[in-house]
């Protein structure tokens, strides 16, 4: 297990380039499986869950090169085989992304149960489900899907929740399906749009109406593409957070206000100074934070991927601030490293926000009230997930004395050479392998 080892604190002073978004770039991949022509991509990440993602296609059959910085080829002739090795599946949750090329080139998916970050149960009922309304036979057996079709067909999908998996999902199937499919109550995310608009550019046909409705038409076959991969949000604004919180000034080229517009407020109401620029947003620290409430929701909400490294943020705000987490139960395990490291947070298994919350009278512990700002300290700590490792390490940044994270793999999935980034901004980085 390799660990990072922080002195601090440091400011964090400088530029720095966002790579292509972790949360498209594997959705993209998988789509390019529904055609046999090449499909070229373009500001590809240089991260693992690039790699296992890249590993499952060429499982499957595809041939992937990559050439200049950043670019990467794909091209699937056949799909010689229905099933998703075991071994990978286990190592991220795009394995169930797989279904549509599966069924629509195979006629047959055997796809085994994801693993990924463990911030909360993340079922599939969504997708098989919608599977089976498009006339797909579905069977689950040992934690194993098992999928057949003959050819789908359109279907009337309402999703129960916005999944953006299950979004994604059926938009790949919906492509090549027979008839119209409407995808209800769906995900409008970056990343969900990102996929369509290359979907689009291969031959399908993909409407979107205001009430959160996908209507899509299906097409006889795909064609390739050529696509830029959209630049990663998450990590713009976990950069963001990092910079306000170390009393720093970072320019984060590549970083889009468009995609960042509930961020960039919550930012300036706890009074974090940010300049949006052509190219990229300067991010720094304009005085005393503030305290506020915030709640997680899907978008145009504030996302969960940024509720972590904004909750820190908030434990340097003067105030006690209040965080309701609405999207997933589990989100708040980072919470016991912080709270090593002197971070006066506690949370609750009570709704502490206005938003309609599929956690009330759960009994998940869901909501957290922050009180700053805190003085942090170095401290050993074990990284559970990816978006709690960047913000272990945003506290490192800040604490007093030495830090030691277990666990770098989980970042290296969705930051690409984060220490050394971080080294060329200030920080006192190192990468020890144990």
């Amino acid at each position: 297990m390799e660990t990072l080892a922080i002195e601090g604190p440091t400011p964090l002073r400088g530029e720095i380039e966002v790579a292509g978004a972790k949360n498209s770039v594997s959705k993209l991949l998988t789509a390019s499986m529904l055609t046999a022509e090449p499909c070229r991509f373009f500001n590809v990440p240089a991260i693992g869950d690039m790699e296992i993602t890249k590993r499952i296609c060429q499982a499957l059959g595809a041939h992937c090169t990559e050439g200049v910085a950043k670019q990467l080829d794909v091209q699937t002739p056949r799909i010689s085989v229905a099933a998703v090795p075991e071994s990978l599946a286990v190592k991220n949750r795009l394995s169930v992304m797989m279904l549509a090329p599966l069924l629509h080139r195979h006629g047959r998916a055997v796809v085994p149960a994801a693993g990924g970050d463990r911030i909360g149960p993340r079922p599939v009922d969504f997708h098989l489900e919608g599977y089976r309304r498009m006339g797909a036979r579905v069977e689950t057996l040992d934690d194993v899907y098992y999928l057949e079709s003959d050819g789908l067909k359109g279907a009337d999908i309402a999703l129960p929740y916005p999944s953006v998996t299950a979004t994604e999902n059926l938009l790949m199937a919906a492509t090549l399906a027979r008839g119209r499919t409407f995808i209800r109550n769906a995900a409008i995310e970056p990343e969900v749009v990102d996929l369509a608009l290359f979907l689009q550019k291969m031959g399908a046909i993909i409407d979107y109406q205001a009430d959160r409705t996908f209507i899509v038409e299906g097409v006889s076959t795909l064609g390739g593409a050529t696509h830029d991969v959209m630049p990663d949000r998450l990590v713009a604004a976990s950069l963001g957070a990092a910079a306000i919180a170390s009393h720093g000034d970072l320019f984060v080229r590549g970083a889009r206000q468009s995609d960042m517009l509930t961020f960039l407020n919550a930012l300036r109401r706890i009074g974090g100074g940010f300049e949006v620029q052509s190219d990229g947003i300067r991010f720094y620290r304009d005085g005393a934070l503030r305290s506020i409430a915030v709640e997680t929701t899907v978008h145009p909400g504030f996302m969960t991927d940024w509720q972590p490294p904004f909750a820190l943020l908030l434990t340097q705000a003067d105030g006690m601030s209040v965080v309701h987490e609405t999207v997933f139960e589990d989100r708040f395990v980072y919470v016991h490293e912080l709270q090593k490291m002197g971070a006066d947070i506690e949370i609750y298994d009570t709704c502490l926000g206005g938003q309609t919350c599929r956690f009330a009278a759960s009994g998940h512990r869901h909501s957290a009230v922050i009180r700053g700002p805190v003085t942090l300290k170095g401290a050993e700590i074990d990284i559970p997930d990816l978006r709690a490792g960047f913000t272990y390490l945003i506290a490192a940044i800040l604490a007093s004395g030495r830090s030691v994270i277990r666990g770098v793999e989980e970042l290296d999935r969705g930051y690409e050479q984060i220490d050394e980034s971080l080294r060329a901004l200030g920080a006192q980085i190192e990468r020890i392998d144990a």
